[in-house]
Protein backbone atom coordinates (compact mmCIF):
# COMPACT_ATOMS: atom_id res chain seq x y z
CA UNK A 1 0.00 0.00 0.00
CA UNK A 2 1.22 3.52 -0.76
CA UNK A 3 3.00 5.20 2.14
CA UNK A 4 1.92 8.63 0.94
CA UNK A 5 -1.12 10.23 -0.69
CA UNK A 6 -2.08 13.79 -1.57
CA UNK A 7 -5.19 14.10 -3.77
CA UNK A 8 -7.20 17.33 -3.86
CA UNK A 9 -10.45 18.13 -5.68
CA UNK A 10 -11.82 21.68 -5.58
CA UNK A 11 -14.76 23.22 -7.38
CA UNK A 12 -15.58 26.89 -6.88
CA UNK A 13 -15.43 30.43 -8.26
CA UNK A 14 -12.28 32.35 -9.16
CA UNK A 15 -12.24 35.43 -6.91
CA UNK A 16 -9.56 37.48 -8.72
CA UNK A 17 -7.24 37.53 -11.70
CA UNK A 18 -4.03 35.46 -11.47
CA UNK A 19 -0.80 37.13 -10.33
CA UNK A 20 2.72 35.91 -11.12
CA UNK A 21 4.05 33.59 -8.40
CA UNK A 22 7.36 32.10 -9.54
CA UNK A 23 9.26 30.45 -12.37
CA UNK A 24 10.59 26.88 -12.26
CA UNK A 25 12.44 25.00 -15.02
CA UNK A 26 11.44 27.70 -17.50
CA UNK A 27 7.74 27.45 -16.64
CA UNK A 28 5.85 30.42 -15.20
CA UNK A 29 3.41 29.81 -12.35
CA UNK A 30 0.57 32.08 -11.26
CA UNK A 31 -1.47 32.34 -8.06
CA UNK A 32 -5.18 33.16 -7.74
CA UNK A 33 -7.87 32.85 -5.04
CA UNK A 34 -10.67 30.31 -5.42
CA UNK A 35 -13.84 30.74 -3.36
CA UNK A 36 -15.40 27.41 -2.35
CA UNK A 37 -18.69 27.46 -0.43
CA UNK A 38 -19.34 25.18 2.53
CA UNK A 39 -22.77 23.65 3.19
CA UNK A 40 -23.27 26.40 5.79
CA UNK A 41 -22.96 29.04 3.05
CA UNK A 42 -19.69 30.39 4.41
CA UNK A 43 -16.86 30.36 1.86
CA UNK A 44 -13.27 29.19 2.13
CA UNK A 45 -10.98 31.30 -0.05
CA UNK A 46 -8.07 29.09 -1.07
CA UNK A 47 -4.88 30.00 -2.91
CA UNK A 48 -4.35 28.10 -6.17
CA UNK A 49 -1.10 27.75 -8.16
CA UNK A 50 -1.40 27.05 -11.91
CA UNK A 51 0.81 27.40 -14.97
CA UNK A 52 0.34 30.12 -17.55
CA UNK A 53 -0.50 27.41 -20.08
CA UNK A 54 -3.29 26.01 -17.86
CA UNK A 55 -4.77 29.49 -17.42
CA UNK A 56 -4.33 30.89 -20.94
CA UNK A 57 -7.70 29.80 -22.38
CA UNK A 58 -9.65 30.80 -19.22
CA UNK A 59 -8.75 34.50 -19.05
CA UNK A 60 -10.27 36.73 -17.83
CA UNK A 61 -10.58 34.45 -14.79
CA UNK A 62 -12.64 36.35 -12.20
CA UNK A 63 -16.11 34.88 -11.71
CA UNK A 64 -15.44 31.71 -13.69
CA UNK A 65 -16.56 28.40 -12.22
CA UNK A 66 -13.54 26.12 -12.06
CA UNK A 67 -12.67 22.55 -11.12
CA UNK A 68 -9.15 21.84 -9.91
CA UNK A 69 -7.52 18.46 -9.42
CA UNK A 70 -4.13 18.47 -7.80
CA UNK A 71 -2.32 18.45 -4.47
CA UNK A 72 -2.08 20.58 -1.35
CA UNK A 73 1.45 21.96 -1.10
CA UNK A 74 3.41 23.85 1.54
CA UNK A 75 6.20 26.38 1.13
CA UNK A 76 8.42 27.80 3.87
CA UNK A 77 8.27 31.59 3.51
CA UNK A 78 11.61 33.07 4.61
CA UNK A 79 10.87 36.66 3.55
CA UNK A 80 9.60 37.70 6.99
CA UNK A 81 6.39 39.00 5.41
CA UNK A 82 3.10 37.18 6.03
CA UNK A 83 2.65 33.62 7.24
CA UNK A 84 5.76 31.48 7.69
CA UNK A 85 4.11 28.37 6.23
CA UNK A 86 2.38 29.09 2.90
CA UNK A 87 -0.29 26.55 1.88
CA UNK A 88 -1.51 26.40 -1.73
CA UNK A 89 -3.48 24.12 -4.05
CA UNK A 90 -1.06 22.97 -6.78
CA UNK A 91 -2.97 22.36 -10.01
CA UNK A 92 -2.54 19.26 -12.16
CA UNK A 93 -5.83 19.66 -14.06
CA UNK A 94 -7.82 22.89 -14.42
CA UNK A 95 -11.15 23.02 -16.29
CA UNK A 96 -14.25 25.19 -16.42
CA UNK A 97 -17.29 23.57 -14.81
CA UNK A 98 -20.96 24.10 -14.07
CA UNK A 99 -21.01 21.76 -11.07
CA UNK A 100 -21.70 22.57 -7.43
CA UNK A 101 -18.90 23.56 -5.04
CA UNK A 102 -16.69 20.67 -3.90
CA UNK A 103 -13.81 20.58 -1.42
CA UNK A 104 -12.34 17.10 -0.82
CA UNK A 105 -8.81 16.09 0.09
CA UNK A 106 -7.33 12.67 0.78
CA UNK A 107 -3.98 12.57 2.56
CA UNK A 108 -1.66 9.91 3.86
CA UNK A 109 1.50 10.85 5.69
CA UNK A 110 3.30 10.86 9.01
CA UNK A 111 2.62 12.95 12.10
CA UNK A 112 5.75 15.07 12.49
CA UNK A 113 4.99 17.03 15.70
CA UNK A 114 3.27 15.96 18.94
CA UNK A 115 -0.52 16.43 18.44
CA UNK A 116 -2.12 19.08 20.67
CA UNK A 117 -5.41 17.93 22.21
CA UNK A 118 -7.62 20.61 23.80
CA UNK A 119 -11.24 21.39 24.58
CA UNK A 120 -13.52 24.25 23.59
CA UNK A 121 -15.24 26.26 26.37
CA UNK A 122 -18.28 24.04 25.70
CA UNK A 123 -16.19 20.89 26.24
CA UNK A 124 -15.78 19.70 22.66
CA UNK A 125 -12.45 17.99 21.86
CA UNK A 126 -10.15 19.49 19.23
CA UNK A 127 -6.79 18.14 18.08
CA UNK A 128 -4.22 20.14 16.09
CA UNK A 129 -1.47 18.23 14.30
CA UNK A 130 1.10 18.58 11.52
CA UNK A 131 1.19 15.92 8.80
CA UNK A 132 4.29 15.39 6.65
CA UNK A 133 3.32 14.07 3.20
CA UNK A 134 6.26 13.00 1.04
CA UNK A 135 6.61 14.06 -2.57
CA UNK A 136 8.90 12.40 -5.04
CA UNK A 137 12.59 13.35 -5.02
CA UNK A 138 12.86 13.47 -1.23
CA UNK A 139 10.78 16.58 -0.55
CA UNK A 140 7.76 16.75 1.72
CA UNK A 141 4.76 18.99 2.33
CA UNK A 142 3.97 19.94 5.93
CA UNK A 143 0.21 20.34 6.26
CA UNK A 144 -1.63 21.61 9.37
CA UNK A 145 -4.64 19.43 10.22
CA UNK A 146 -7.46 19.78 12.75
CA UNK A 147 -9.80 17.08 14.07
CA UNK A 148 -12.93 17.28 16.20
CA UNK A 149 -14.81 15.02 18.59
CA UNK A 150 -14.04 11.30 18.49
CA UNK A 151 -11.49 11.69 15.68
CA UNK A 152 -9.68 14.27 17.85
CA UNK A 153 -9.60 11.80 20.76
CA UNK A 154 -8.01 9.13 18.52
CA UNK A 155 -5.44 11.37 16.81
CA UNK A 156 -4.53 13.18 20.03
CA UNK A 157 -3.05 9.94 21.42
CA UNK A 158 -0.79 9.22 18.43
CA UNK A 159 2.99 9.47 18.78
CA UNK A 160 5.21 11.34 16.35
CA UNK A 161 5.98 9.15 13.33
CA UNK A 162 2.53 7.54 13.21
CA UNK A 163 1.08 7.06 9.73
CA UNK A 164 -2.28 8.79 9.25
CA UNK A 165 -4.66 8.37 6.28
CA UNK A 166 -7.60 10.74 6.19
CA UNK A 167 -10.33 12.43 4.19
CA UNK A 168 -11.23 16.04 4.83
CA UNK A 169 -11.53 19.50 3.35
CA UNK A 170 -9.22 22.51 3.13
CA UNK A 171 -10.45 25.47 5.11
CA UNK A 172 -9.34 29.08 5.47
CA UNK A 173 -9.44 30.96 8.75
CA UNK A 174 -8.87 34.71 9.21
CA UNK A 175 -7.07 35.82 12.38
CA UNK A 176 -5.36 38.95 13.72
CA UNK A 177 -1.67 39.05 14.63
CA UNK A 178 -0.15 42.05 16.42
CA UNK A 179 3.33 43.04 15.20
CA UNK A 180 5.09 46.00 16.83
CA UNK A 181 1.76 47.06 18.29
CA UNK A 182 0.04 47.07 14.88
CA UNK A 183 -2.73 44.48 14.30
CA UNK A 184 -2.47 42.65 10.98
CA UNK A 185 -5.18 40.48 9.47
CA UNK A 186 -3.86 37.15 8.18
CA UNK A 187 -5.33 33.96 6.77
CA UNK A 188 -4.40 30.47 7.97
CA UNK A 189 -5.12 27.32 5.97
CA UNK A 190 -5.63 23.86 7.45
CA UNK A 191 -7.15 20.49 6.62
CA UNK A 192 -10.32 19.82 8.59
CA UNK A 193 -10.45 16.02 9.04
CA UNK A 194 -13.85 14.49 8.34
CA UNK A 195 -12.88 10.83 8.76
CA UNK A 196 -9.91 8.52 9.10
CA UNK A 197 -9.56 6.11 6.18
CA UNK A 198 -7.79 3.34 8.07
CA UNK A 199 -6.51 2.61 11.56
CA UNK A 200 -3.49 4.82 12.37
CA UNK A 201 -0.22 2.91 12.74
Amino acid sequence: MDETRNDLLLRGTAAAEPAFSHENHGQRFYRFPLSVRRLSGQADVLQVIATGEQLSHLLPLTGRRLEIQGQLRSFNNKSGQGSRLVISAFTRLLVETAGEDVNIIELKGAICKPPVLRRTPLGRCICDMMLAVNRRYGRADYLPCIAWGQVAMVTGQLPVGSTLALEGRVQSRVYTKVLDGVPQERTAYEVSIMRLQEDPS
